[in-house]
């Protein structure tokens, strides 16, 4: 587990299943209830349309969230070198917003994916695990968590479908984004 640091601070959400981010934000609710600052990276996202990074000004000065993505999907058995430079950036922007803004909360947005399609190196994202003081709880969400990202995770769930109708189009407002 590297240095420790952040031991017992680690909470990983993956699987196919729907609610990964969900979860994360709702464990920022919470913080923020409590007057606490929560800091969302946002790797592969791109959409300012969804309802979490439409409520991040009205959450302030508690809440704040970065997306470091395209609009559209990307292909993540190819991906761009402009996906790649963006999740590089979101990264940096991470351990940046660790050291200055110092959050009581930092979630990592899809960074499982990001590990596991290459955009990120996962030894990477442990290193900065472990570098993460212990004042500042960290949630890992996205599907594909690699076995190394979950062996350092302090907790991991897997999210998965019991029953999931398709959905036309893109889903309810306010419910799946």
């Amino acid at each position: 587990m590297g240095k420790g640091k952040n031991k017992g601070n680690v909470y990983l959400w993956t699987g196919d299943g729907w609610g990964k981010t969900t979860s994360a934000l709702g464990v920022a609710l919470r913080a923020i209830g409590h007057r606490k600052k929560v800091v969302v990276v946002q790797f592969l996202k791109g959409r300012k349309n969804v309802g979490e990074y439409k409520s991040r000004t009205k959450l302030k000065p508690y809440f704040e969230m970065h997306q470091f993505g395209r609009k559209e999907f990307i292909n993540l058995k190819n991906p761009s070198e402009k996906d790649k430079k963006l999740a590089r950036k979101g990264f940096e922007f991470a351990k940046q917003a660790v050291k200055k803004k110092k959050p009581f909360l930092l979630i990592l947005d899809e960074i499982n994916i990001a590990a596991a399609s290459g955009l990120l190196d996962v030894d990477d994202v442990i290193e900065f695990l472990d570098t993460v003081p212990k004042t500042t709880t960290v949630y890992l969400t996205g599907r594909y968590a690699t076995k190394k990202l979950v062996e350092r995770a302090d907790y991991a769930t897997e999210i998965r479908p019991i029953k999931h109708p398709p959905i036309k189009g893109t889903g309810k407002i306010g419910i799946d984004y």
